[in-house]
Parts: structure tokens; sequence; C-alpha cells
């Protein structure tokens, strides 16, 4: 790793780290809910986090584009770098004091992630990656499972905030899903999710309409501990699309053919 790459993740390290210690402080306080959504939250916390974030990242580049969750959208120029933030993946978890949630921190150059940050401040488990030199967890090699039966292996998902609306479309795929897996888990973070795929808690996980700032740390995370990802037809996956499939390399394939068999639903 050279002294730039050192340097690019060093920041993502301290700024995921400044944020999860704001997260960490407000766990157990009464917190300020907003709703973007119907079930759609944001808290206080959120946008405490992403500020500091933010101030760590321009206090180090300062001509840097940043796109996040919450607040903030800086276009520059001058720079081919963008940093991609979600300053609490989980937030309803978060509101309900139910212990899975995260930060998640990437980096792209030129249009590609090539840096992945994700901190649990709660478990104080730090994954992250850079392209092309492997995943680790807490400065440990990582790898997906050794899982080759889709019927043997353990899958999670999440909903969309319209899962109210188009609840039978997304029932469908957990419905095939269901019948052919060990079983499923619903966490309820994405990027933590990937993560866990990641290190071989998980074998497999799909979800739609999910954000870039919800995926681009953890799929780099993902493929980097040699998992596959794509969406649901097996085309490549992209942090921009509305479909996102991660396995490790012998089941993603099956898994894929499980998503294609699910009958089309048009959901806006």
């Amino acid at each position: 790793m050279n002294d730039e790459t050192n340097h690019l993740l060093s920041v993502a390290a301290e700024a995921a780290s400044a944020a999860g210690e704001i997260i960490r402080a407000a766990w157990d306080q009464p917190k300020t809910i907003a709703y973007k959504g119907a079930i759609d939250l944001v808290t206080s916390v959120d946008r405490e986090s992403e500020r500091k974030i933010v101030e760590i990242i321009q206090r180090h580049f300062s001509d840097h584009s940043i796109l996040a969750e919450e607040e903030t959208k800086i276009e520059s120029r001058q720079s081919e770098y963008r940093w991609i933030i979600d300053p609490l993946d989980g937030t309803t978890n978060f509101a309900h004091g139910y212990p899975q949630f995260c930060v998640s921190i990437a980096l792209e150059r030129s249009g590609e992630v090539i840096l992945g940050f994700v901190d649990d401040p709660i478990r104080r488990e730090r994954f992250s990656a850079v392209r092309q030199q492997g995943a680790t967890l807490n400065g440990k090699p990582i790898r997906t499972s050794a899982a080759n039966e889709l019927d043997k292996s353990l899958l999670a998902t999440g909903f969309p905030y319209d899962q109210r609306e188009h609840a039978d479309f997304y029932l469908s795929y957990f419905r095939a899903f269901m019948t052919r897996s060990q079983g499923i888990r619903r966490g309820g973070s994405a990027a933590l999710d990937l993560c866990y795929v990641a290190c071989g808690r998980l074998d497999g996980f799909w979800e739609l309409k999910l954000k870039p700032w919800d995926t681009a740390a953890g799929a780099l995370i993902v493929s980097e501990a040699g998992g596959k990802l794509s969406d649901f037809a097996g085309e490549p996956f992209s942090i921009w699309g509305n479909e996102t499939l991660a396995a490790n390399s012998s089941i993603h394939d099956e898994m894929v053919r499980v998503a294609r068999a699910v009958a089309p639903l048009h959901v806006d």
C-alpha cells in the first residue's frame, strides 16, 4: 500500500471513529427524531455524525467532492476523488435502541470505488478494504464463507421504505429465498449485512432500492474478501443500480437463478 493510499485509509478511519464516538455517546440518551417519509427516520445524531465526517475529510482534502445521505453534496472539479458517506446506516435500529447500525465511508476515484470503511461503534468492529489489496476486520484479513449449497446457506435482506405500498412484490423475493435457504435474517443495516457476507457470518444478501451510500463501502469489502456482486439478473453490480445481490462465489449464481425466477412485477 503506497503512502497516498495509507493516508486516504487513515482519514477514513479517523472520520469513522469520530462519528462512532458521537453515536456511542448518544446511544442510551433521548433522541430527537424527524421523518423523511412514512417510515424513513433521521435523527439529530445522523446529522451530527455527518457534519463531523465532512469536517475531518475537508480538513485533509479540501478539494475532494463529497456525497452524504443527509445534508452534504459537494461537487469539485479540482479533484478526481469523491467520498460517499452514510453517517448512520441503520437509523431506525438506532432510534429504537436495537444495536445494529454503523458508519459507512467509501471513496471513489474517477467513478471507481477504491476504498471502503465500515465502523460498528457498539461492537467496535471495523471493516475495511482497499481495491486489489484485500479486506480486513479489525486489521485481520477476512474471506467469504465456504458454503457451497444455497439450501444450507444463511441469507440476509432488507425492505425499501415503500414496503407498505409494494409488500407483495418484496415478499415474492423473500418467499423464493425462504424456501431455498437455511434461513434469512433482516438486520436493518445494508452496510453491515454486506460486511457480514464478507467475513462469512452470512453467505448471501439481496435487497432492492438501496442508495450509493448504503452499498459503496460494503460492496468493495465483499469483493475484496472474495465475494461476488451483481444485480438480480447477474449483470455487473453498480452502486447506482436498483438491485444488490452479494454472496460468496459458490452460491452467487444459484441466488441469481432464484431471483430471476421470481415473477416480475413493475415497481417504480
